[in-house]
């Protein structure tokens, strides 16, 4: 974000680059958390919650899934970031850098704490993957719907 690349500008390149590799790493090592989560959202749908996704648009289920379990999923995602950011020695120094730059509007506040912004990008991330597959099966159906009904038995198991 912009608070890295004020870092870079200031002779902190390596150091910011470690940082990223990190958030990388725990990005990846949190998602694999959402499936749980994610199938709990499934079970507790109404209705109504199905009605709507199914007259709603591209990626109408996937609205679904980050309104009702995005929370959740930050709460689970938040301590796996936070450790793996947390052996990069950098993050103190970044967090108040970029608190300082929040401070000052050159970024938004939730860019101003390593631990929240990597868990936003790693939950934005998740909730564009999914679209991205929700997109594909509503524009055909017919080819998904094996191979769907594969993962969501074969997951059952």
């Amino acid at each position: 974000g912009k608070a890295a690349k004020l870092m870079k500008q200031f002779g902190m390149g390596a150091q910011v680059d470690q940082l990223e590799a990190s958030m990388n790493r725990a990005a990846e090592a949190a998602v694999p958390q959402a499936q749980g989560l994610l199938v709990e959202a499934v079970k507790k749908m109404t209705v109504a919650d199905a009605k709507g996704i199914l007259k709603g648009g591209d990626d109408a289920a996937t609205e679904y899934l980050d309104k009702s379990s995005r929370e959740q999923l930050r709460a689970k995602f938040l301590p796996i970031v936070k450790q793996a950011t947390d052996e990069v020695g950098l993050v103190k120094q970044y967090n108040a850098f970029a608190s300082q730059a929040a401070t000052l509007g050159v970024v938004d506040a939730k860019s101003a704490n390593v631990e929240g912004y990597v868990t936003e990008q790693a939950l934005d991330g998740l909730f564009e993957m999914i679209a991205r597959q929700e997109t594909s099966i509503r524009q055909n159906p017919a080819a998904a719907a094996t191979g769907l009904a594969k993962k969501v038995f074969g997951a059952a198991r």
